[in-house]
């Protein structure tokens, strides 16, 4: 099984993150934390790296539900959501597959709500 699934958009890594930006809105969640990898590396480590960035999406009702059925399941929110430039013009979105992360956690009602997350997850990715 695989952790995440993606797309490649022939954008600018500017564009794309505007557009996963707008969608990841459009589809109920909100963005509540972003690390720009690059920036990072660059002031600690003195190293270039691509652009690259996590934005980590919630959709409160939902984290609110997970919450209710998982005290512990913070350990894996928000969803974390990649913007990477893989060349110019072209960049890859890719969301974690919220039913392969949880399925460490013995929680029926916890995989039910992780299917429900990976259903919105998917539909934002596809309509990039």
């Amino acid at each position: 099984m695989t952790y995440y699934f993606g797309k490649t958009l022939p954008v600018s890594f500017e564009a794309a993150l505007q557009r996963v930006t707008e969608a990841l809105k459009q589809g109920g969640f909100g963005i509540i934390t972003e690390i720009d990898v690059k920036r990072t590396f660059k002031e600690k480590l003195g190293t270039d790296f691509r652009n690259y960035r996590i934005l980590g999406a919630c959709n409160p009702k939902l984290a609110y539900e997970a919450l209710q059925l998982e005290d512990k399941v913070g350990t894996m929110l928000p969803c974390n959501v990649v913007v990477q430039e893989v060349a110019q013009d072209r960049t890859e979105i890719a969301a974690i597959d919220p039913v392969a992360s949880m399925q460490a956690i013995d929680n029926p009602g916890l995989k039910a709500s992780a299917q429900h997350v990976q259903t919105l997850l998917r539909k934002v990715i596809e309509s990039l």
